[in-house]
């Protein structure tokens, strides 16, 4: 794995309050909870007690075990072995891909009960009987975690490969540990999907932000890799100038257009409304296409640009 660091780079700047609590929370809407009714393997009645003392050596040696899938459910496996049950999220598993509809997604879970795997504790929390496990963490091998935390530091460049895409952000194998790509950190401009600038299994370059070892977590940044285009707008640009855009949306209160910088501005519905009358705004644009307009305000503090419509 290749790593640097940025030259001539200002320290980064603090990570926005809340940002780790946001993604958890996405990650528990958009991923699987093993407390849920549908998923939960009864650690309290089940026929199999788990061993919190051995999970936890397990977790802390980032060693392999072999685990048997017992049954899945749309989220992903539900596994067990000596003193260890768990669950094993579609995300981490080698034969996932987003790209499969439901059905096809069901037919890869399928396909593995009944067999036994190579797994990596990845979550361990005795106080909410929860166990997560890998099966992509368990292709890089025993210590490689321990390994990777000790090189990675903030401010460093490293390579990796996109392993899942989410409608929060993207996640990126760094050699044995996921990292994650929040889709604030994607770009400086707007993203309404990642999935419409990156793709799985695409390997990436991107700037480690954040390292927390104590519970494998790792935030990335593929933005900061570039110089804020806002810093240099208002050397470009001056009030009056005329620019080609791209539309990216299509809003009831106007449309955005991205400058061929990265940098979004609004042309406002009421500057359109002059020149098209009551026409509906989806009618007269499709997001991709070429607009020409003039720059009529810059605010680089609150990074707002305002664009008025050219007539074609």
């Amino acid at each position: 794995m290749y790593q640097s660091k940025i030259k001539n780079e200002p320290e980064l700047p603090p990570m926005d309050e809340g940002w780790w609590a946001s993604i958890l929370a996405d990650e528990e809407i958009l991923e699987p909870d093993v407390q849920d009714s549908e998923t939960r393997i009864s650690l309290s009645t089940g026929a199999l007690m788990v061993d919190w003392e051995k999970v936890a050596s397990v977790f802390d040696h980032d060693e392999i075990v072999e685990l048997f899938v017992q049954g899945f459910n749309r989220g992903g496996l539900l596994v067990q072995g000596d003193s260890i049950q768990g669950f094993v999220p579609l995300s981490h598993l080698i034969e996932s891909s987003n790209e499969c509809d439901e059905e096809e997604k069901r037919a890869v879970l399928a396909n593995y009960v009944g067999k036994t795997i190579k797994l990596k504790v990845i979550e361990c929390e005795p106080s909410q009987e929860r166990v997560v496990l890998s099966e992509r963490a368990a292709l890089a091998g025993e210590g490689s975690r321990k390994a990777l935390f000790q090189t990675l530091k903030t401010g460093s460049i490293v390579n990796g490969i996109i392993t899942n895409i989410t409608d929060f952000g993207v996640f990126v194998d760094l050699g044995g540990v996921e990292g994650l790509i929040h889709v604030s950190e994607l770009s400086w401009g707007r993203v309404q999907h990642p999935g419409e600038i990156l793709s799985l299994s695409q390997p990436i370059k991107v700037l480690v932000l954040q390292v927390s070892e104590e519970s494998a977590r790792i935030a990335l940044s593929l933005k900061r890799l570039f110089r804020n285009p806002w810093e240099s707008l208002a050397e470009m640009y001056v009030i009056g100038d005329i620019v080609s855009a791209t539309v990216t949306a299509i809003t009831r209160f106007g449309v955005f257009a991205r400058l061929d910088e990265g940098v979004e501005g609004l042309i406002h519905i009421s500057s359109i409304q002059q020149r098209a009358a009551q026409k509906d705004l989806e009618s007269m644009f499709v997001t991709g296409q070429v607009v020409t307009v003039k720059i009529l305000h810059i605010d680089i503090e609150r990074r707002r640009l305002g664009l008025g419509l050219m007539d074609e």
